[in-house]
Order: structure tokens, then sequence, then C-alpha cells
């Protein structure tokens, strides 16, 4: 028994990393490699998995920190300015059929398996596949290729926002009237909301008067000649100079971001606070503020009527799921890089559950708080709704900013709205960026003593992509990049790495990992979902945005103005730039990949390491607690090697 507890320890001792170790991995007993007589290592299942403690990498300063920060990351802009209006154009209440459906067998298996795998791997979006499956590493560098698109023109609305909220602060210095209230002089067409009331020629966005000519509401105006001055460019071929404002805008929300993300989620934790609490706190004044309107309630009425017809519409079915999937947003790599952060026995199967709901929950409050108040304004105008609910920029920054103007005290509830708009954004942009730093520094653990360089070379890398669309027809890019950026090639990527999780790795193993972490395996009910009812939602949204595809023209002052052919084939380079990462890695890995064909593709389909934060040892060596091998020959000792 002492020549084995020797071995043991000389086993250990050559396990010592001859390279300089990662900042965010600790000590492990690997796998022994196959012995000089060719009798092959033990299986990975027949395996003991410890927890080893963490040296290297943070983690929360406590559960409360993460949950806020998947909140923050889940609950963004979309849950306000895109669900009300696809809820209500969908039919209404009767939506909310498509919606729960997906998301039970869609949305939520997705959420929970990004979480558990990013927990017990505890790694970021490009490293995790050396551990999976090797040949799959391209989606980790499509989704952070994909993340940069996203943080060009996200970060823009916020400067937008920001504009708005200096705006309203602004005007409590020169007479208290908000600046969107009130008619540009340069623009004959533009109409007040109380020229309105007294002119029922006025419609939603552009539409002909009285007199033939087309007429445009004061918000309307403000946003693109004022806010944007997108009357200084002449499309996407000619988009002009930078708008200064706005570029220094976009500097603030930046350098926001920085010093928020910058320490780690040490730092990112504390931020998350204010940025993921303060829309809570501003969606509740301002569902109380808008039921107390008259006409509230029919605007509600209209927002919930259930048309049950539209059920059969496959497209309502199809919005559903996209909702669903960009709302909770996995595949982002998002949520696999916070629960890398967390503890190896928290309780991520509660987390998915919670931070879900509450998402799912807010898009629905969203709409009682969005529609009270248009239907006020609907009231007041006597109009349908049709002719006030809109959807995007159009919602946040023209109908609602209107509909709050017309309120009693509006100068605060538009500083309320507009903070409310820059935190839900911060925290959305938070959780992108922090993909991709951990992604990129797990890869290349050397960046991470940097760390405050690095992500500040990637926040100027980020704002330097981003002043195109802070140009006067950046609206226009900004349109081109939110339609070709992410959405398309994530639904691909998403889709590999589900199959790949589940039918490369497979869904057992995966099982027994969740089990090492909660005490016990996930039920048939998840399995199943992730093995093949979540790979089929994906790809048929991925296979039905291709069928519907539209280059969707970009609406200025009325006028739909479509995107040329040589802009959208752009976009497409764009959108195949980040989805070609999956199969050109897949040749690349082949290529460089010795021995024939077949065994080419059996190493790089099987994992190159375990996590670094376990202890694994075969069970010959482990015996009783001290780890001894009881009963073990002196020739079956083994050399431990990583597999």
């Amino acid at each position: 028994m002492q020549k084995e507890d020797e071995e043991i320890e000389a086993a250990e001792k050559r396990l010592e990393p001859e390279a300089e170790p990662m900042l965010n991995s600790t000590p492990m007993r690997l796998l022994p490699k196959e012995a000089d007589d060719g009798q092959k290592p033990p299986p990975y299942e027949d395996c003991q998995l410890v927890e080893a403690p963490a040296i290297g990498r943070e983690t929360w300063n406590q559960k409360i920190d993460f949950l806020l920060a998947v909140v923050g990351f889940a609950v963004d802009l979309g849950n306000v300015w895109r669900f009300p209006y696809i809820c209500y154009r969908n039919g209404g209440g009767a939506f909310l059929v498509p919606y729960l459906v997906m998301y039970i067998f869609g949305g939520l298996p997705l959420f929970y398996m990004e979480l558990a795998l990013g927990q017990y791997q505890r790694c970021g979006c490009i490293t995790v596949w050396k551990r999976i499956c090797p040949m799959f590493k391209g989606v980790g560098i499509g989704i952070c290729i994909a993340g940069t698109y996203v943080a060009f023109y996200y970060n823009t609305i916020m400067a937008w926002a920001l504009y708005f909220l200096y705006q309203s602060i602004a005007c409590t210095f020169n007479g208290g009237v908000l600046p969107w209230m009130t008619c540009q002089p340069d623009e004959p067409r533009c109409r007040t909301f109380e020229q309105k009331l007294n002119n029922s020629d006025i419609g939603k966005n552009c539409t002909t008067g009285e007199n033939g000519t087309c007429t445009l509401s004061s918000s309307e105006v403000f946003f693109y000649k004022k806010v944007l001055e997108i009357q200084n460019s002449n499309g996407i071929g000619d988009v002009g100079g930078v708008k200064p404002e706005i570029a220094i805008c976009l500097v603030i929300v930046f350098a926001i971001v920085y010093f928020s993300i910058w320490k780690g989620v040490k730092s990112s934790g504390k931020a998350v606070w204010f940025t993921a609490t303060m829309p809570y706190i501003v969606l509740l004044i301002l569902l109380i503020r808008g039921l107390m309107l008259e006409g509230s309630m029919g605007g509600i009425w209209y927002y919930l009527t259930p048309k049950w017809e539209r059920l059969l519409d496959v497209q309502v079915w199809n919005d559903a799921a996209s909702q669903i999937f960009f709302s909770l947003g996995p595949g982002f790599g998002v949520l696999l890089a916070l629960s890398s952060y967390n503890k190896f026995n928290n309780n991520c199967y509660a987390d998915a559950m919670i931070t879900s709901s509450i998402n799912c929950c807010t898009s629905f409050l969203a709409g009682f708080v969005v529609f009270s108040v248009l239907g006020n304004m609907a009231y007041r105008l006597g109009k349908d709704m049709d002719t006030v609910a809109s959807e995007g920029p159009g919602l946040v920054f023209m109908a609602y900013p209107e509909a709050i103007g017309t309120l009693r005290g509006s100068v605060f509830w538009a500083i309320l709205f507009f903070i409310m708009l820059i935190t839900l954004g911060l925290d959305s942009t938070y959780g992108g960026l922090e993909a991709i730093i951990t992604g990129i520094l797990d890869e290349f653990p050397k960046l991470q003593r940097r760390r405050e360089l690095f992500v500040l070379g990637l926040i100027v890398y980020c704002f330097i992509g981003g002043l195109a669309t802070t140009t006067y027809g950046g609206f226009y890019v900004l349109n081109l990049l939110d339609q070709h950026g992410a959405p398309i090639s994530l639904l691909f990527i998403v889709c590999v790495e589900g199959v790949a999780l589940c039918w490369f790795y497979g869904h057992k193993r995966f099982s027994a990992d969740v089990k090492k972490m909660l005490g016990f395996a996930p039920g048939p009910y998840w399995q199943i979902c992730w093995t093949f009812i979540s790979p089929v939602f994906l790809m048929a949204i991925f296979i039905a945005n291709l069928i519907f595809y539209e280059s969707r023209p970009v609406m200025v002052l009325g006028e739909a103005i479509p995107f040329p052919k040589w802009a959208i084939g752009i976009g497409w380079m764009i959108t195949m730039s980040s989805l070609v990462m999956v199969p050109v890695y897949f040749f690349y890995k082949l290529a460089i990949t010795p021995g024939t064909l077949k065994e080419r593709f059996m190493k790089i389909s099987q994992p190159e390491e375990l996590p670094p934060h376990v202890e694994v040892l075969p069970l010959e060596l482990l015996g009783s607690g001290a780890g001894k091998a009881d009963g073990v020959e002196d020739n079956q000792q083994q050399e431990p090697t990583a597999v």
C-alpha cells in the first residue's frame, strides 16, 4: 500500500503544467494515458469527479449579482419596443398561446442548457468546445463576431436615448416644453399634438392632409431632423459626416460600459444593482400613471383582445418563436459567460426558471405600460389604436415620447422614460461584451493579466465600428446591421451548438455533468427537448427566416426607403462572416489533425481536455477515501495525462 501511495504522489507531480498556468484554471488530476503495453485508459464515465478549490477564476460576490446580471441581459429594449407590438399584431391575448408553447419547448430548455453548460465547464464560448467537441470551435468564434456587430449599433440606440435625456433636462431651463412637442420651422408638413386635436387628417406616420400634402407629427420630425439630422445624408450610399452630439453621447455610453465591466464580475456585479432594478421601478411608476389616464383601458383592451383565428397563421408562430429566442438570448454566449463565474454547486436549474419567467413577465408588463399611454393618446385624438401603435425606434423615440409629452409633468415622465431605456440597454451591453471578453480571455489566458487594457481595446474597437451609425445617415447603417448582424446567423449557430452538445458530446454525459453539480439529473422532458425538440425548433426558425426574408425598407419622415441591392449584398456578407466560421473551422481542424479521414473525424469529435476546476482520477486509483488503489497490481499503474 505504501508503494501505491508513492506512485500516486509521483503521478500527481508529473501533472505539473510545463507552461504558465491559466489565471482561470485550477489544479486537477487527469485520466491516465495509454500505457506502453497498449492498454486503454478507463472511460470518462468510470472516473470519480470531485470539485477542486478554485484559485484563479473569480466568482460572483453573491448570487443575487448573478441573477440581476442574467435578468438585466435578457430584459432589454426588445421587451419594451417589440413584444407589445408583436403581441397585438398577432392576435392580442391569443398570441400568448404560441408564445408560451415556444417558451416551454424551445426557449426555456435552451436557456437552462446554456446556464448549466457554462457553470459546469466554467469557461467562455470559444474554449468550451475543447471540452465538448473541438471541431465545432467555430461556433464560439462566430458568436464573438456576431457580438461585435451588435455592439456596433446597439450602443448607438442608447446614445440617442442619452441625447433625448439631455434635451428633456435642458428644457426645464427654457420654459419646460419638451422639444419634440413643437414643430421645426424648416418643416411645413409638421403638426403638433394640439393641431392634431383639431385636425382629423393626421394618422400614423405620414398621411395625406386636407390640402393634399403629407403631414408629420412633431415628434417624428424632431427625431429625424433634429436628433439624426438625416436630411444631411442621401441614403446609405452617402451617409455624410459624423454628427458630433451623437458621437459624444456614444463616447459617454461606452465610458459607462467600460468602467462597469473592466474589473470583471466584481465591477459589473455592482453596476447591475442599479441598471437591472431601475427599469422595473420606472415601469411600475409609468404603469400606475398610465392606468390613471382616460382611455387607457381601451388601449389595454386592444392589446389583449384575443383573435383566435390568427393562430392558424404560420407567421404568428414564427414571430412567437423568434421573439422568445431573441428575448431570452441563448446562443449569444452571454448566459455561458455569466454562469461560468458561478460556484460549482449553484442551483442553475432554479436560476433558469426564475430569470426566464421574469423576462417573459416583463415583456407582458411592458405591454400594459405602452398601451395604457397610447390608449389615452388615441382616445384624445379620436383615432383607432392602429394609428398610434408602432414598434422599434418608432415607438420609443416617436410615439411614446409624444404620448408622455401630453401628460401633466411631462418633463419628469420623459426623464424617467429615457433613464429606463438607457438602463435597459446598458445591461444587455454588459452581457454582450462580457461574452466576447470571457471567450477571448479564456482562450488566451495571458491576456487576463491585462484585462483592463484588453477591455479598453475592445471598447475602442466597438466605438470605431459604431461611428458609422453616428453619421447623418447612420440610421440606414443601423437598420442594415440590425437586420443582418446577428439574427439569422445566430439561429444557425445555436442550432449547431445544441446538436454538438447533445448528439456528439451526448445528452447522457451532459445530464451526468448536471447531476454532479445539482445532485439530480435532468428529467426526460429536458433531455428530449435538448436532443430533438430544440434543434428542430431552431432549424425551423432559421429556415422560416430564410423563406420569409425581405429586406425591410427604412422609414424616414413617412417614406419607406428600400436598401439598394449592393447594400443588401453587404448585409448578407455581414451575416455570412460569422456563420461561415462553423464550416471553416471544421475543415481547418480536420486538415491539421493527423491520421486517416475516419481517425481525424473521431479525434476532433471527442473532448480534448477536461474542465480544469475538477479533480478526476480512475476509480482503481481512488479506493477508499484517501485515494488508494486497493487490489491494483503494480504493472497496471499508468502515467496520467490529459485526454
